[in-house]
């Protein structure tokens, strides 16, 4: 029932109402063929539920019917002649031939846009790009562009997700509209207490399971509400309920609780192998000690938390944008000043202290 790290749909979609409600509007728009007033990005650390959101989207799509996705792979779209392919219809005889032999980027761009807008006119086109923070130069600064210019004429709308280095990622690709994104940048992060509870209590529930109030507090605390955690919680007390439990106890949570630890001991310490690939490791302890104490903080106190490690002024922004990169630190959009930086996942740097080598420990 609980499929946690699939991008499958969870048994119950919580906590992420304004999302879908800003989904659906542009959903809406496409139906009565309009363009949605912006593209929209969804960010946010792994394991929030973004590929969830996106699966999600694109299910409502189909189900609206009269609207054509396209799900684009960055792995597999490499250069602007496979973004070419993809978007162009496979009997287009200009596909097929910029396919062949790539166009001069100012004239490609030039004909996929007419191509495309005539497309959109003839029945709405939404493009998913999973994983964007991945996007190769060459493709993402054309997608973003014709995005654009596609819009201003037909409907069209290009929905990203992606890690909190997303905005980095597309900022240098000197893509026109990306600056002007504000209103569709969605932040995709930890859920409410409410959420959590009712992302683990109403799945149970359909299945004739009720779990005790004070089990269901442990869960949610242990879970730190971080989306992947809750629902690697639910597969295992799932477990409990396939031996025999119809009602679940603390005695439940705590047989569960084994399972669960593993697991998260595990993503953390890829996580903490992933830190000190990048040459991280000291910046991580210093900003896990700052949000030890802290639950947000400005760009001031993070920088002289990491200041800590001794490193200069240049070094410490590196690091500060290198964390963020990775959603270890994120600034969720959508602030009123002063922006604040949270803990994409409060529990792995709780690890990183807890686990990182010794030498990091004491920078």
């Amino acid at each position: 029932m609980f499929t946690p790290g699939t991008g499958v749909a969870p048994p119950a979609l919580t906590g992420r109402e304004r999302e879908q409600a800003a989904l659906r509007q542009c959903l809406a728009d496409l139906r009565n063929g309009a363009a949605p007033t912006h593209d929209v990005a969804t960010i946010g650390p792994r394991g929030s539920g973004k590929t969830v959101l996106l699966n999600w989207f694109e299910n409502a799509c189909r189900d609206a019917g009269r609207i054509h996705v396209l799900r684009l792979a960055p792995s597999r779209v490499r250069t602007a002649a496979d973004l070419i392919g993809l978007l162009l219809l496979p009997r287009s005889r200009l596909g097929r031939l910029l396919t062949r032999k790539p166009a001069a980027p100012a004239v490609a761009a030039r004909n996929l846009t007419a191509r495309l807008t005539a497309r959109c006119r003839r029945r709405p086109v939404v493009v998913l790009v999973d994983e964007a923070h991945t996007l190769e130069r060459e493709v993402g600064q054309l997608l973003l562009n014709v995005s654009q210019e596609v819009r201003a004429h037909a409907p069209f709308l290009l929905v990203l997700a992606g890690t909190p280095g997303l905005p980095a990622h597309l900022s240098a690709m000197n893509a026109s509209f990306w600056g002007r994104l504000d209103a569709g940048r969605l932040g995709v992060g930890l859920l409410s207490e409410a959420a959590a509870r009712a992302a683990l209590r109403k799945p149970l529930a359909a299945h004739g399971v009720e779990i005790d109030p004070d089990a269901l507090d442990a869960v949610v605390a242990d879970s730190q509400r971080y989306p992947y955690f809750i629902q690697i919680w639910g597969r295992a007390l799932w477990q409990q309920c396939v031996a025999g439990a119809t009602r679940l106890t603390t005695a439940h949570a705590d047989a569960a609780r084994v399972e669960v630890a593993a697991r998260v001991t595990d993503y953390c310490q890829d996580r903490l192998r992933e830190l000190e690939s990048a040459g991280l490791l000291a910046a991580g302890v210093a900003a896990a000690r700052l949000f030890q104490s802290a639950a947000a903080a400005d760009d001031h106190a993070l920088d002289a938390a990491l200041a800590a490690t001794g490193a200069d002024a240049a070094a410490r922004l590196a690091a500060r944008d290198g964390l963020n990169r990775l959603g270890y630190i994120w600034c969720p959009p959508g602030q009123l000043p002063p922006v604040q930086w949270v803990a994409g996942i409060p529990s792995l740097m709780a690890h990183v202290l807890d686990h990182g080598p010794a030498s990091a420990a004491g920078a």
